[in-house]
């Protein structure tokens, strides 16, 4: 699966301009099956006055995007605020390479204060077939947890896509997470991170194709880029150590506390 890595500049606040850079990205790429883009990325990353950059499903911009993923014949997962029936989430679109939504995820794991004020949590794990893959979507901060990714995989996930706006000095946490996800599922991840500064946030960029051994394909740097990668679905795993086969199930914990010695005893008589 040819996969884009959308590592592009975003601009601050506006959404027509990042659908524009969103538009002429799939345009210039039309050989990719699939391209990803960051966390938020049509809002901007900015929690404050969230809903005048907040959108319905039937919003002309994600009609906008349906009608790109499809003209260019590539199916596109991309980050944006979305209006709810009770709120806004932190969600990322998913839109199969005709241009049909696929499926929305919305962010359950929030970060901080601030996206705990802004958004609601989302409440369910989603799986989207794209390009004819199931693609387990998960956003940011839900990497550095192990229970999203293995749900999905349990649940068929080909792929793990991770659309992101992890900041510094959170480097680390983003790199092994993505990596640790797909060695324990033995699963291709592929991570997209924004770039730049906004709301005095340093994004990190850092955008990364892992193979299911956790081993980079490709990875970029921490400016705007964008590269296409070859992921191999449904290829052997690395090694004979094939984790979800081997899972047990959970098993009672058993809590100890010190007991005297057999030593103490005797003394004590």
């Amino acid at each position: 699966m040819k996969v884009l890595l959308a590592q592009v500049a975003v601009a601050d606040g506006s959404v027509s301009a990042n659908l524009q850079t969103l538009q002429a990205t799939l345009a210039a790429h039309p050989e990719a099956d699939l391209a990803v883009f960051p966390e938020m990325f049509l809002p901007g990353y900015d929690t404050s006055s969230l809903r005048a950059r907040s959108l319905e499903l039937d919003s002309p911009e994600l009609k906008a995007v349906a009608e790109a993923s499809a003209s260019a014949g590539t199916a596109v997962i991309v980050g944006f605020a979305e209006i709810t029936q009770t709120g806004i989430a932190n969600s990322a679109a998913c839109f199969d390479a005709d241009g049909l939504l696929a499926g929305v995820y919305r962010k359950t794991h929030l970060f901080g204060a601030g996206e705990t004020r802004a958004f609601e949590a989302g409440q369910e794990y989603v799986v989207a077939r794209l390009c004819g893959v199931r693609v387990g979507v998960q956003i940011c901060f839900d990497t550095e947890f192990p229970e999203p990714a293995r749900a999905m995989a349990l649940a068929g996930a080909e792929l793990l896509v991770t659309a992101s706006a992890n900041m510094a000095p959170y480097d680390l946490e983003h790199r092994l997470g993505a990596a640790a996800r797909a060695i324990e599922n033995r699963l291709p991840h592929v991570y997209v991170n924004r770039t730049g500064v906004q709301s005095g946030f340093t994004f990190l960029g850092d955008s990364a194709a892992i193979d299911a051994g956790g081993r980079d394909l490709v990875r970029l740097g921490s400016e705007p880029a964008t590269t296409l990668v070859d992921v191999a679905i449904g290829a052997d795993t690395v090694g004979e150590v094939d984790y979800l086969r081997l899972m047990t199930p959970p098993l009672p914990v058993t809590t100890t506390r010190a007991q005297p010695s057999i030593v103490d005893a005797e003394e004590k008589t």
